[in-house]
């Protein structure tokens, strides 16, 4: 569970250019829920994504995981809870790297550094059924270099890698805005997925309403730092997709 109260965050405080990034928001989002954010650009929804993940501190506020008061936390001690993927696939991956490797790298993200085996048979085989789920038939190539995989390809493996070392928050940052259709929607029914075999809590930021409708059960709308609107749309018996249009219109 993440508990967000009472957040601000002021940039350049004081100054000419001050700008009010979020006003006092109090959000709390229940383990397995999969939380949107929709929002124009400058409403604050990357900047919140921003402060949970730790890569921004808060002017002031609290945010816990899971009763882990992670408020001023770096974000490199934060990562025991919380993974993210990025919008561009190449910052979640090293490209030099083989596949395996990344992976290695991944599992290992929050552990003691020490000396160990760094790839066995085990751990080979672990991976490749994982990435046997993505159907790209991928687990036979693991060998081969990140970088010479597609975009959408290297965002599928790194939604896989981000639950090697069992996280339990998920953060997406548009994950497909720089994919084509077909590959985002690889990637969105991968993040549905393991959202729900592991029971993440997840926050995803995206333009896409459709995308919002599909895979998430709850949506809020961000304008000028605050939460406009906060809508359950877990029951889709209930929720049309063209009233989620009208209602966020």
């Amino acid at each position: 569970m993440i508990k967000i109260n009472q957040i601000h965050k002021v940039f350049n405080k004081g100054k000419a250019n001050q700008i009010d990034a979020i006003n006092g928001i109090d959000l709390k989002i229940n383990i397995g829920e999969f939380l949107i954010i929709v929002g124009s650009n400058g409403s604050g929804k990357t900047t919140l994504l921003n402060l949970v993940a730790g890569s921004v501190l808060p002017t002031s506020g609290t945010i816990s995981v899971d009763s882990n008061n992670v408020t001023r936390m770096p974000d490199y001690k934060r990562s025991q809870w919380i993974a993210r993927v990025f919008q561009n696939p190449v910052s979640g991956t090293a490209s030099d790297l083989s596949i395996i490797d990344n992976f290695r790298l991944a599992a290992i993200r929050t552990k003691p550094k020490g000396l160990s085996i760094g790839v066995d048979d085990a751990f080979k085989k672990q991976v490749k059924d994982k990435i046997a789920t993505l159907g790209m038939g991928l687990e036979n190539k693991t060998d081969q270099p990140m970088g010479t995989l597609s975009g959408g390809q290297r965002q599928a493996l790194t939604l896989l890698m981000s639950i090697m070392d069992s996280c339990k928050v998920l953060l997406l940052d548009e994950p497909t805005a720089a994919l084509d259709p077909r590959s985002a929607e690889v990637v969105m029914k991968t993040a549905d997925k393991l959202i729900k075999d592991f029971n993440l809590t997840a926050i995803l930021i995206t333009h896409n309403l459709k995308d919002a409708y599909t895979y998430g059960t709850r949506i809020i709308q961000m304008s000028e730092g605050i939460i406009l609107k906060d809508l359950n749309t877990e029951n889709k018996t209930k929720l049309k997709q063209n009233d989620l249009f009208d209602w966020f219109g």
